[in-house]
Parts: C-alpha cells; sequence; structure tokens
C-alpha cells in the first residue's frame, strides 16, 4: 500500500473490515449455509476465480472488468447474500499474475459488500432463496433485476471511488466515459447468471459451464480488440514524437490536430469507425515530414524552390511511411491530401471542391487552426476569435465551406484549451523565418533566390 495516497489506504482498510464484519456475522450463526449451499457456493467461486483471473483492461489505467458477477448473481438465487458474498471473496486469491495485496484485498471486500447488496436487494423485492422451479417464472425477473442494479451500482460507485482516490485520473477526466461503456453489457450478462440458476435444477454444477464458457472465450476476444486497439495507439504515438522531435515549436500539434478533426467529424456525424480512422488521420497528417531534412523545416528565411518542393513532397512521403499500416483505412486519403485547397491551389495534386477526400479537407481546417492558435518561432499564438476569422475568410478558397461551419459550431458548443505558451530558443530574424510556416493562412512561403 505504499504507493497509494493515504485517503486510498484508509478507503480500503474500511472496506475491508466492513466485509469482514458482514461474513463474520452471518458465518458464526449456526445453519447459515447448509452442506449443499456449501458444495453450491464451491462451485460458483471457482467459476468466479477463474473469470476474475481474466478481466478485460479498461482505458483508466490499472482497472480492468471481468464476467465474474454473473456467478455472484447466480448465487443470490441459489444460496442468497451469504453465499453470493463468498463466491466475491474469491477475488482474493486471483491467479491473475502482477496483482498487488492491497489490489487483491480491495477487490475482495467490494464484492462481498456488492454480493450483499445484491442479496438484501432480491429479498426486500420478493425474491426466495433456493432452486427456481418453473412455476416461479416471470415472477423471479423483478427481484433478479433488483439484484443486479444494486450489485452493478454498488460495484460502479466503490470503484470509482477508489480510482479516484489513487489519482489514476486527474480533476479533468471524466471517468465514467470508459465506464459507462461497460455498463450496458452488465445487463445483458446478468441475464447468464439467471441461467445458470434456472439449469441447476436439471443439471447442476453443469450449468455454470455451459453458460459461463462461451461467454469467457467472448469476453476473452473482446479484450484482445481492445489489446489491439491500445498496441494500435500506441504506434501512432511513436510517430507522432519522432516527427515532432524535428520541430520544437510543433510539440502537440499531432495531438490537437486529430482532436480538432474528431470535433468536426462527429459535428457532421460520421459513425464510430470513421471516426477512428479520423483521429488517426490527425495523429499522422504531418508523418511525411519524417522524409524532409531538419535544416528545411527549422530554415531561418526563405526558402528555395528546391525546399519548397521538399515540403511539398511530405504529404506523399506520409503516404509511403504509413502505407504498410492496415488498420489506418481512410486516414490514408486524409494523410495524402490534407494540403489540397478548395480552389484548386493546393498540392501535391491540385485537387478541388468535392474532388479532395473528405478526411483531407477536415484535416485542413482542423491543421491551420491549430498551426494559428500555437506559438511559432516567429510570432504568439493568435487568438482564437482571429484564427476563426480567419477560416471563415478562407472558406470556398482554401477550405471547404462545410467544414469551417462545423468547425465553428463545434467550438461553439464544446470550446477549445489553447496550448501553453512555449518559451524556446528566439530567431534570429523574427521577419525572416515568418516565411516557415506553411500551414498558416495567414503566412504564405516565400521563395527565395538560389546562391
Amino acid at each position: 500500500m505504499r504507493e497509494l495516497p493515504w485517503p486510498a489506504k484508509v478507503y480500503v482498510v474500511t472496506l475491508a473490515g466492513a466485509a469482514a464484519f458482514l461474513l463474520a456475522g452471518d458465518l458464526l450463526e449456526p445453519g447459515a449455509l447448509s452442506a449443499g449451499d456449501w458444495s453450491t457456493t464451491l462451485v460458483l467461486g471457482l467459476l468466479f476465480l477463474l473469470c476474475e483471473s481474466a478481466p478485460t483492461l479498461l482505458n483508466v489505467p490499472h482497472v480492468a472488468v471481468s464476467v465474474s458477477y454473473s456467478a455472484a448473481l447466480a448465487a443470490v438465487v441459489l444460496v442468497g447474500p451469504v453465499g453470493a458474498a463468498l463466491v466475491g471473496l474469491t477475488a482474493v486469491v486471483s491467479v491473475r499474475p502482477g496483482i498487488p495485496l492491497v489490489k487483491r484485498l480491495f477487490n475482495g471486500a467490494q464484492y462481498v459488500i456488492c454480493g450483499y447488496a445484491a442479496g438484501w436487494a432480491f429479498l426486500r423485492a420478493g425474491g426466495e432463496v433456493g432452486l427456481p422451479q418453473v412455476e416461479d417464472f416471470p415472477g423471479i425477473l423483478i427481484p433478479y433485476s433488483a439484484a443486479t442494479v444494486a450489485f452493478v451500482a454498488v460495484n460502479f460507485v466503490l470503484t470509482a471511488v477508489i480510482v479516484r482516490l489513487a489519482r489514476e485520473v486527474g480533476r479533468g477526466q471524466v471517468l465514467l466515459r470508459p465506464m459507462v461503456q461497460f455498463l450496458g453489457s452488465y445487463v445483458g450478462y446478468a441475464v447468464f447468471g439467471l441461467l445458470i440458476a434456472a439449469l441447476w435444477v436439471t443439471v447442476q454444477s453443469i450449468s455454470a459451464v455451459l453458460v459461463l464458457l462461451p461467454l469467457f472465450v467472448a469476453r476473452w476476444a473482446f479484450g484482445h480488440y481492445h489489446a489491439e486497439q491500445r498496441s494500435y495507439d500506441a504506434t501512432i504515438a511513436a510517430l507522432c514524437q519522432a516527427v515532432e522531435t524535428k520541430d520544437y515549436y510543433t510539440r502537440g500539434h499531432c495531438t490537437r490536430v486529430s482532436l480538432a478533426s474528431s470535433m468536426i467529424a462527429e459535428e457532421i456525424g460520421m459513425g464510430t469507425e470513421r471516426l477512428r480512422a479520423i483521429r488517426y488521420a490527425g495523429m499522422l497528417h504531418d508523418v511525411g515530414k519524417l522524409g524532409v531534412p531538419t535544416k528545411v523545416l527549422q530554415k531561418e528565411g526563405k526558402l528555395t524552390e528546391e525546399e519548397i518542393a521538399a515540403i511539398q513532397l511530405h504529404p506523399m512521403r506520409g503516404l509511403e511511411i504509413v502505407r504498410g499500416i492496415d488498420f489506418l483505412d481512410e486516414a490514408f486519403a486524409g494523410i495524402m491530401h490534407h494540403h489540397e485547397r478548395y480552389d484548386g491551389k493546393g498540392y501535391p495534386m491540385g485537387l478541388a471542391g468535392s474532388e479532395i477526400p473528405e478526411f483531407a479537407r477536415i484535416i485542413a481546417v482542423a491543421d491551420a487552426f491549430d498551426s494559428m492558435t500555437s506559438d511559432r518561432a516567429y510570432r504568439k499564438a493568435k487568438p482564437i476569435e482571429v484564427a476563426v476569422a480567419e477560416l471563415r475568410k478562407n472558406a470556398g478558397t482554401q477550405f471547404d465551406p462545410e467544414m469551417v461551419y462545423a468547425f465553428i459550431k463545434a467550438l461553439e458548443r464544446k470550446g477549445w484549451n489553447p496550448p501553453q505558451t512555449v518559451s524556446g530558443p528566439p530567431p534570429a530574424d523574427a521577419a525572416e523565418t515568418a516565411v516557415r510556416d506553411h500551414d498558416d493562412p495567414t503566412a504564405p512561403i516565400q521563395v527565395g533566390s538560389e546562391r
């Protein structure tokens, strides 16, 4: 517990004490569980332990969920609150590697409390503990639903509190977002707990295997998918970092362009898969700069025609770099064409209007906006209002008007957090370096004569 803040330590100890008090109070009573109840609890506990040992990781650091609670809910029906609490207690001995003792203690304690809460709700709603019979349906659905709501609600609240106290999320980060994604599936998986209890009448403990084994496999596949997505994100982040090391003043540019592109895409109603692709495209739109000499990107003064040509090749070089990354899908078009202009005067192919891929028209607006609202070597960031005015001014010539107005609407609703002021080495001549920023529509590139 050494790495936890003291409020989190107090919280975990308090939960453990409450769980121990509840269990001790019931288990010390004679006949709390019959011999048959103990065997049922043991089977369900082993199933709970199996599922708990292979959970699915959430986007919140060090937080995971599993389908083990289906076994706990089945225990609520078959053996009551005490049995459900004992089933949840098996989380303490999870065989998942790398779990410190404090986390095992928290998991076991909160599942004990969740089991009691679910059992209490089940009984209060009119449920009867024991093997359900045919005549019990559909009447059992109401108390079982109450048990499900109680279990999920208590589990969610207890977990949210420990994550917040452990400072795994910042004050500005929304904890609900990654966890709410699973609330719908929680309700669906609760049905499997009732199926286990219903089948127990005929096939006994085999019912747990018949119901939860396919579910467990499906959950494992879902977890594998999320792990794959995390590896994709890590790949994109590494490429962005490589690009941004070439220019001190563009740190964070890729991330902000990705965010602004997502805002536009959401405003025009893009679906989930395309939203993911536009985020990737925004992150990687300048990856081709890896193929542009650093001395050209950071040159102070006017650029020669050859240097301008080298810069204008970066979209094509970007496509060459990422061509083999299969999961980028439509992002390729955004990377290749984000410097095309709506009037056909852009590069690398001089496309105009609807000829320009939608992703590229989105990124062009996001790219220019972030460039204008960020510090550069030759000037301070422009106010958001000034940048928006420039977007309006260039709508129909440099930018697709639809994308400009979609972004303005998104800005009005969500706002924008400009990057912090960058303090870097002052340029030798600010007037000379102003010609380097080809993303800022207010600072066009100028051509110098070769010597």
